[in-house]
Formats: structure tokens, C-alpha cells, sequence
């Protein structure tokens, strides 16, 4: 159940990743909100995972799901172009993510 709660704080991070760009410098409010609840539920499943889980292992995996999540939303809604190489890193960060939960014990 902990690695659920820690995927769902890594989804809630690209939520609030993605609602931050739409809110155009928190100068409209409904994506503003948005972003502060993303952040806060973020954290606090994160905060449930870190009970747990070990630091050292719950943070990475967290913000690798983040970071693959915004650019996976980048390239979606946004039309963010990445070149072959960045694709490649974006792959490496995906079997570093994986990688690290297979091989905590």
C-alpha cells in the first residue's frame, strides 16, 4: 500500500507541476488553487510514504515520477518537442526509477 501512496504523490506532483503552468504566474486563481492543492496532497502522501519508506528511496522515486509525468504532460498539452538523446534520458530515468524500487529491500 506505502508504494501506492508514494505513486500517488508522484501523480499529485505532476498535477500541480501542470496547473502551475496553466495558472500563468498564479495570476488566474482556479489553476492557483489547483496547484496549491496538488502540492499539498503531493507532500502529504509523500510525507505517508517517508513513514516507511526510507528517505533515500521514497524522494528520488517521487520526483522521477514527477519529472517523467511533467514531461509526458509537456509534450501532451504543450506541445513540448524533445530530440531522440533527451528521449533516451527520459528512458534511463524511467529504468532508474524502477531500479531503485526493485532493489530496495
Amino acid at each position: 500500500m506505502i508504494w501506492i501512496e508514494l505513486i500517488i504523490a508522484g501523480l499529485f506532483e505532476t498535477l500541480w507541476a501542470t496547473t502551475m503552468k496553466y495558472s500563468q504566474g498564479f495570476t488566474k486563481i482556479g489553476f492557483t488553487v489547483l496547484t496549491v492543492i496538488g502540492m499539498i496532497l503531493s507532500f502529504y502522501f509523500l510525507s505517508r510514504a517517508t513513514k516507511i519508506l526510507p528517505l533515500s528511496i521514497a524522494y528520488p522515486i517521487w520526483t522521477g515520477i514527477g519529472a517523467v509525468g511533467s514531461i509526458i504532460i509537456g509534450v501532451i498539452l504543450f506541445q513540448d518537442r524533445l530530440s531522440p538523446l533527451t528521449w533516451m534520458f527520459v528512458g534511463l530515468l524511467v529504468v532508474s526509477i524502477i531500479g531503485i524500487k526493485l532493489t530496495n529491500t
